[in-house]
């Protein structure tokens, strides 16, 4: 079997396993006991300049090799054009982006040194699966310095319509390296046919017929196992008991914009003024560990749900009840897999989202005599996927406080109804079969993968043009 070799933006910690590692390491944990594989990626440090050799560490079978950013290619590559242009605009929020030149520069020419540094690590039959949208320009770099590996690209995060997209500066430019491409992956069938509506109207029609859904999923049976494991341990006994036999409704995201968590703030407080029947009765987590505090676009939500926190808590709380409990810090993953079983209501709002395993792992958490009800944005990817869901406009708080109040009287028969369609659907897609559907069709297709590289060389040449 050949050699895979992952590309991301983070390499994971070697040292972290199970429980403690990020979500796309644990969706890759079996092709990586599989088979010899290279991880390759930023370390998550910086330095004065961009290191131009990796330094290497070998565990098992796999072996993870980093580069430190330079602090310039830091600001521009990742703070810039990824995360203050690409991010936004993929998210069909194209009026928040934010664009500079340099930054664009700096996304290229972090993209040519992943490449470089890359490229004398490969062996002629190795399989390159890169991941998500800040390596867009990877695989062009990498036709450009000769390597004619099959490569396959995995977009984790929404594609929005064209028109959305092609009002991103050089999305013509990011759009013709994806010819470099063999096998290009999103989330659902509305994300496919987004991005290839793209590549046709930017004269990339060639390039559409490679592109494919392919959801990914969870470790199911593992995180089920987790949640049971953890409903009875001391940071879940100490919730339980707070809640003083109240019911308890969770959320658990990233502090980003795109997550829809001053709606679902407000939704809650709507909940408690519309319905108020439940006051007293119900108690909100929301879990959201702070990112990117040194963004002020960050720091400006967080001090929105902050005040909307304060404000609903100071008018509905009691003395022995506080409606909304709000924690900013990381809370480990064993820990929120117990509260999540806990929970009588997962709260999962995002205003666009790729696919959302958070609402997954909802589902596989609960307890299948008497399982929660899951309240889902319909724009997150994991809602054409859980039928059983209640499904919210995320825009619109009366939307979410009246599904809330569906949620909390839900009679028991329809909650387990729901919850075993939810199920078995978040069994029949798992972290595994994601990952060897994508395998099987990037390395299934040599003749895709020759016109692929046919492709790559075209796109290299006219990049080197401009």
């Amino acid at each position: 079997m050949s050699r895979l070799v992952i590309v991301a933006n983070r390499v994971p910690d070697p040292r972290e396993r199970g429980a403690s590692a990020g979500g796309l390491a644990v969706a890759l944990k079996d092709a990586l006991t599989r088979r010899e594989a290279v991880w390759f990626g930023w370390s998550g440090g910086t330095a004065a300049e961009t290191a131009t050799t990796p330094r290497e560490l070998r565990q098992g079978r796999t072996t993870y090799a980093t580069l430190d950013l330079g602090e310039a290619d830091y600001r521009h590559y990742y703070q810039g054009f990824s995360n203050a242009a690409l991010w936004p605009v993929l998210h069909y929020r194209l009026g928040v982006a934010r664009f500079a030149r340099e930054d664009w520069i700096g996304y290229r020419r972090v993209n040519a040194a992943f490449a470089a540094a890359l490229a004398p690590l490969l062996r002629p039959d190795d399989v390159i699966w890169v991941h998500d949208f800040h390596l867009f320009l990877l695989a062009a770099e990498l036709r450009a310095l000769g390597c004619r590996q099959r490569i396959g690209f995995f977009l984790h995060v929404p594609f929005p319509p064209r028109q959305v997209f092609l009002g991103l500066p050089n999305a013509q430019a990011i759009l013709a390296g994806l010819a470099a491409v063999d096998t290009i992956g999103v989330q659902t069938e509305d994300d496919a046919e987004n991005l290839r509506g793209a590549l046709i109207a930017a004269g990339e029609a060639a390039v559409a017929p490679r592109v494919g859904a392919f959801p990914i999923g969870i470790d199911t049976a593992g995180f089920a196992a987790l949640a049971a494991r953890r409903y009875r341990t001391k940071e879940v006994d100490q919730l339980r008991a707070s809640l003083a036999g109240r019911a308890l409704a969770i959320g658990v995201d990233r502090l980003d914009y795109t997550k829809g968590l001053p709606q679902r703030i407000a939704g809650f407080g709507k909940l408690l003024e519309r319905f108020p029947r439940h006051r007293a009765k119900i108690t909100f987590l929301q879990v959201a560990p702070v990112s990117r505090g040194d963004v002020a676009q960050y720091r400006a939500l967080r001090r929105e749900l902050d005040e909307s926190v304060g404000r609903i808590n100071g008018q509905y709380a009691e003395p022995d009840w506080g409606p909304i409990r709000y924690i900013t810090r990381a809370v480990a993953r064993p820990t929120l897999a117990g509260y999540m079983r806990l929970a009588k209501i997962g709260l999962v709002t995002p205003l666009r989202d790729g696919m959302n395993l958070v609402a997954k792992e909802y589902v596989a958490a609960q307890d299948p005599e008497a399982p929660g009800v899951l309240v889902l944005s319909r724009f997150a990817g994991a809602a054409g996927e859980l039928q059983g869901a209640v499904l919210v406009n995320p825009l619109d708080p009366d939307d979410i406080a009246e599904a809330l109040d569906v949620a909390l009287t839900m009679p028991a028969e329809e909650r387990l109804a729901r919850w075993t369609t939810m199920e078995a659907a978040v069994r029949a897609t798992t972290a595994t079969s994601w990952c060897k559907q994508f395998l099987a069709a990037l390395e299934g297709e040599e003749a895709a993968a020759e016109a692929g590289r046919a492709g790559g060389r075209r796109a290299a040449g006219r990049r080197k043009a401009a």
